[in-house]
């Protein structure tokens, strides 16, 4: 492992680092407005949900790295502090990118990007009718973390209203990953999306508690075939199989067939056991998949 200092390190060198490792980010597309009445629009990675008893929404226009000024929408939420925070699909990447531009105060970066501008329920700034979700929100709180270059400032924002595009829902009126298809950021000029190969679903032990994988036999645990992921799948059960059901599947043709051929080769069955039980693991069958581990030979 490489160890780093922060101290050590310049800004840019710094920002590169963490940008790069903590990623994907999720994007606030957040549009803000001055006493004069100028709007902005402006993107930020630097964001995120933090409660939904209030709902807050956090995000953090940083101050400049190479000269240390402070960002439009900074200035906006100072004066006026609400905000509209929009979640950007695929569609509308190159659009928010552009208005990522840093255009002299008073440039309308909606119509920069090509944007719709219009008018919100209960804040003054306006939402972009092309995104498929926009959160209206007032600003509870503006904390700066420092004074120079690259400094955030969270801005702590209370969604009061909530805009869905129909689109984006499933039959049952929740939102449907693949139709929101968000777009995240990376490091320098990366950024990730959805895809179908990109989704999976892991079981939360929210109800269940797992045996851990500190209780699973340790062939299994110091298993050279099964991954991290796939111990911690194992660690995952309430409960091993019953003696009865592991027997009860030793009586299946496929473990039948594999006793008589690797019955000489004790190394190679574990070997096969366990690649059999990592593919089912892996297809989400985890009972199946010790009901594989615990056999004997």
């Amino acid at each position: 492992m490489k160890t780093i200092y922060p101290k050590e390190l310049s800004v840019p060198e710094l920002q590169a680092i963490l940008q790069g490792a903590v990623a994907p980010r999720p994007i606030a597309f957040a549009s803000t407005i001055n006493k004069e009445g100028t709007v902005n629009l402006s993107p930020f990675s630097f964001f995120n949900l933090f409660s939904a008893n209030p709902p807050i929404l956090i995000f953090s226009p940083s101050r400049r790295v190479r000269d240390n000024t402070t960002k439009h929408t900074l200035e906006n939420v100072l004066e006026v502090p609400e905000v509209v925070i929009h979640i950007v699909g695929f569609d509308l990447v190159e659009q928010m990118s552009l208005a990522s531009t840093e255009y002299p105060k008073g440039v309308n970066e909606f119509e920069k990007a090509g944007l719709t501008a219009v008018a919100s329920d209960l804040v003054s700034p306006p939402r972009v009718k092309e995104a498929p979700v926009a959160f209206e929100c007032k600003v509870n709180e503006i904390k700066s973390l420092g004074e120079g270059g690259g400094a955030g400032n969270l801005v702590i924002c209370e969604v009061i209203r909530i805009h869905l595009a129909e689109r984006i829902l499933d039959q049952k009126g929740v939102i449907d990953p693949y139709k929101l298809d968000p777009v995240a950021r990376l490091g320098g000029n990366w950024y990730s999306k959805i895809t179908p190969d990109s989704l999976f679903q892991i079981p939360k032990p929210l109800i269940t508690l797992g045996i851990g994988v500190d209780q699973i036999p340790d062939e299994i645990r110091n298993s050279p075939v099964l991954t991290g992921n796939n111990l911690g799948r194992l660690g995952n059960v309430e409960h091993l199989p019953t003696e009865a059901e592991v027997m009860l599947f030793a009586q299946t043709e496929e473990i039948k067939e594999m006793k008589k051929r690797f019955h000489l080769d004790p190394e190679s069955w574990l070997d096969h056991l366990h690649r059999w039980a990592k593919e089912e693991l892996e297809a989400g069958n985890v009972e199946l998949a010790w009901k594989i581990l615990l056999q004997k030979l």
